[in-house]
C-alpha cells in the first residue's frame, strides 16, 4: 500500500473534529505582527516611558521582563516541532503547526519591541544598552523551566516506549504551565500596571505617581492573547481527553504542575532590581491558575472554557483583539 493511502479515512481532514475547529479559527483570527501592530504606538510607548517618572532601576525592571517574555516566544517556537511529528492525527498536527507559526509572530512582536521602544528609551536615559539575550536577564528559575519544558518536548522523539505518557507530559509543561500559568500571569501584569482596562491592582495605585499607559505593548499582548486561547485550550483538551480514557492517572497532571510551580514562582518573583515592585499579587495570580487548570482537567463535570474566557485577564474589560 502507497505511504499516502489511507483505508481507515475517506477524506483527509475532519474540520469538525475539535483540532479542525481550533485551526479554522487561527486562520480566522490571523494577524500581522508588522502590519497590525502600528509603529506610532510603539513611538507613543517609547514617549511615554521617557515622559514617566520611572527610576532607572524601574526601567530596568521593565526591560527584563521584556526580554523573558521574547526569549520565551523564541524558545517556544523552537520547541514545539517534536510534538508536531509524535502526534498521529493530521488534524493536531496542523493545529500545532498554526500555533508553531504563531508562537514566532509573538516573537516578532518583542523583537520589535525591543528595537523600537527598549532601545531607544535605554540611549535616550544614558543607560547601557544591552542585547535581550544577556545573562542578567534570566535567573535560574526561567532557565529551569524552559531546560525542562525542551527536555520534556525532546523526550517525544527519543522514548518511544511511554508516548501517550511523554504527551501528556509535554502538554502539562508547555501548553498548561508555560502559556496558561506564566503568561497568562505576564498579561495579568502588565495589563494591571500599563492599562487603564486593566484589573484594579493595590500596588499600582499610588496616588503620589502618574499611571504610564502603554498601548503599543497592550495592543501586542491583546493580539498575542487572541492566539494563546486556542494554544491553552488545545493543550487542556487533549489532557482532559487522555485522563478520561484512562490513558494517564489525573495524579501525573497535578504532580507534574506542582513540580513547575516553584520555578514559575521563581520568574515571576525576580528581585534582582531595587525598586519598590511587590510580586505577591502575582505569584498568588499563579497559584490560583494553575489551581483551576487542574481542576477543570480533572473533575469529571468540568466543562473546558471558550477560547476567550481561557485567557480572560480578571478584572480587565477588553478580553481579546477585535
Amino acid at each position: 500500500m502507497s505511504r499516502y493511502a489511507d483505508s481507515e479515512r475517506t477524506m483527509r481532514l475532519d474540520p469538525d473534529s475539535f483540532a479542525g475547529g481550533y485551526f479554522k479559527n487561527a486562520v480566522y483570527r490571523h494577524w500581522d505582527p508588522y502590519e497590525d501592530i502600528p509603529g506610532e504606538l510603539l513611538e507613543q510607548d517609547r514617549e511615554r516611558i521617557l515622559d514617566s517618572d520611572w527610576t532607572d532601576e524601574e526601567f530596568r525592571g521593565f526591560r527584563s521582563s521584556i526580554a523573558k517574555f521574547g526569549a520565551g516566544e523564541e524558545a517556544v517556537t523552537e520547541d514545539l516541532a517534536p510534538l508536531a511529528i509524535a502526534l498521529d492525527d493530521i488534524n493536531d498536527q496542523m493545529f500545532v503547526s498554526s500555533q508553531i507559526y504563531e508562537e514566532a509572530k509573538h516573537a516578532v512582536f518583542f523583537d520589535r519591541y525591543w528595537r523600537e521602544v527598549i532601545d531607544p528609551v535605554a540611549e535616550a536615559r544614558g543607560i547601557e544598552r544591552l542585547p535581550p539575550t544577556a545573562d542578567e536577564f534570566f535567573n535560574e528559575a526561567y532557565e529551569q523551566l524552559f531546560d525542562r519544558t525542551e527536555a520534556a518536548m525532546h523526550k517525544l522523539l527519543e522514548d518511544g516506549e511511554n508516548t501517550v505518557r511523554n504527551r501528556v507530559i509535554a502538554y502539562c509543561h508547555y501548553h498548561l504551565a508555560v502559556e496558561s500559568v506564566l503568561a497568562q500571569t505576564a498579561y495579568y501584569g502588565y495589563q494591571a500596571q500599563y492599562s487603564d482596562t486593566g484589573p484594579e491592582f493595590e500596588q499600582f495605585e499610588d496616588e503620589d505617581r502618574e499611571q504610564t499607559m502603554l498601548d503599543g505593548l497592550i495592543e501586542g499582548i491583546t493580539r498575542i492573547r487572541s492566539d494563546e486561547g486556542r494554544h491553552v485550550g488545545f493543550g487542556m483538551h487533549k489532557v482532559e481527553q487522555h485522563v478520561e480514557n484512562g490513558d494517564v492517572d489525573e495524579a501525573l497532571i497535578q504532580e507534574t504542575l506542582q513540580e513547575l510551580l516553584p520555578h514559575i514562582a521563581g520568574v515571576v518573583d525576580d528581585d534582582q532590581y531595587d525598586t519598590d515592585f511587590d510580586s505577591t499579587p502575582l505569584v498568588e495570580y499563579a497559584s490560583e491558575k494553575l489551581s483551576k487548570r487542574i481542576e477543570i482537567i480533572t473533575s469529571r463535570d468540568a466543562e473546558l472554557p471558550p477560547v476567550e474566557e481561557l485567557v480572560h485577564i480578571e478584572g480587565a474589560d477588553r478580553v481579546g483583539a477585535d
